[in-house]
């Protein structure tokens, strides 16, 4: 015989007891968050981007924003990675207050500079120097960054005679910085290239500038080059004739020939039967020039082998220097012509020739039309 259960509604008895009216509640087969005991328990995400961020340094404020949410998060859900939230907020506060040392002591701008230094030289162009020679797969035409550095002895496309370097401020436009260039390289050349009868007839003057953009960080080198005329020509070998491959004798020689040869080729654009006065003004200063150079050649202690064809040469040079101051004083276009024909013609050439094979210097003219301020020095 069944016994009937009471009636009423009836609460199941607790397995594990009733419970405690004061005093710690016992959990039973779930823990505090409500997971099964033995159920691994998940690593905070914040906790490990904290972490990731004061490791790097990186974004330092926020490294430590998360590992502080991260505890809080962790003290609520009960997962784990507590300790990764701690290291990650001090790594990060150790970072903010690097970087406000840095901040405070100029470093950054110190950083910045080097970093624009660095772009700066990445760009190959911007560190040649003078006396650099190098292949230009894009040509020498326009903008020139992509060049390689190769030895002057074997085969190129450009050699580097001179850097003229910029003053600071705006960027001053690409024309006005072209005709400082030509400007500049021009008349810069024969300080490079002294013996100008060694200069090949199919080379020029080219020169690589700055850029609008090169120029935002610090480029101000005007770079000054000898290069081919023809597209696919190469120079080989040095063009360098200066003080550093040229003994005293060859210096004194080539000094006085290329400032007579600069007082040349300042002849005035206008004919003289226009402008008589500006070519007699001219012919005083080539008849003063030559003074000058006459006096530095006779001054000058040649070697056995040379003094005899630089007597010869400064004879000539005297003959020349009469006509110009003839033709300095000419009263009509007819004389001053009848004068300027026998300044260039007193000296055909021979004795030029002479006195550079003495010293050693190339002694082959250059053909007429090819390098006109090589080529008066053959004539005067």
């Amino acid at each position: 015989m069944s016994i009937p259960p009471p009636s009423g509604n009836q609460r199941p008895q607790d397995p594990y007891g009733p419970l405690p009216a004061n005093g710690p509640r016992t959990y039973g087969p779930y823990g505090p968050a409500g997971r099964p005991y033995g159920t691994p328990v998940s690593v905070n995400a914040l906790a490990v981007a904290a972490l990731v961020l004061g490791v790097l340094c990186f974004l330092p404020a926020a490294g430590l924003v998360l590992g502080l949410i991260a505890l809080w998060q962790i003290r609520r859900s009960g997962q784990s990675g507590r300790g990764l939230a701690i290291a990650g907020a001090v790594l990060s506060a150790v970072g903010i207050v690097l970087w406000v040392i840095v901040l405070s002591t100029g470093a950054v701008s110190e950083v910045w500079a080097g970093l624009k230094d660095g772009a700066r030289r990445g760009n190959e162009v911007l560190s040649l120097d003078k006396g650099d020679c190098f292949d230009a797969p894009g040509g020498l035409e326009g903008d020139t960054y992509d060049v390689d550095r190769v030895p002057c002895e074997g085969r190129h496309d450009a050699e580097v005679f001179a850097v003229v370097t910029l003053p600071g401020g705006a960027f001053p436009g690409e024309a006005k910085i072209a005709d400082i260039a030509d400007e500049k390289c021009y008349a810069l050349q024969d300080q490079y290239a002294m013996d100008t009868w060694a200069m090949p007839a199919d080379v020029d003057v080219y020169h690589l500038l700055p850029s609008r953009v090169s120029w935002r960080y610090g480029d101000r080198a005007i770079t000054c080059l000898f290069g081919a005329t023809e597209a696919e020509a190469k120079l080989t070998g040095s063009l360098r004739t200066d003080p550093t491959t040229l003994d005293t004798d060859q210096i004194v020689f080539l000094s006085t020939s290329n400032t007579l040869d600069t007082a040349l080729h300042e002849e005035p654009g206008k004919s003289p039967e226009d402008d008589l006065a500006a070519h007699r003004a001219w012919a005083g200063q080539v008849h003063d020039v030559l003074g000058g150079q006459i006096e530095a050649l006779r001054g000058h202690s040649w070697p056995a082998g040379a003094r005899g064809p630089v007597a010869d040469l400064v004879q000539d040079m005297e003959d020349a220097r009469e006509e110009w101051r003839g033709a300095s004083t000419a009263g009509d276009a007819d004389t001053y012509f009848a004068h300027y024909d026998k300044a260039y013609g007193s000296v055909g050439g021979p004795a030029t020739v002479t006195a550079r094979k003495a010293l050693a210097l190339a002694a082959t003219p250059p053909a007429s039309g090819e390098d006109e301020r090589a080529t008066s020095e053959a004539q005067v």
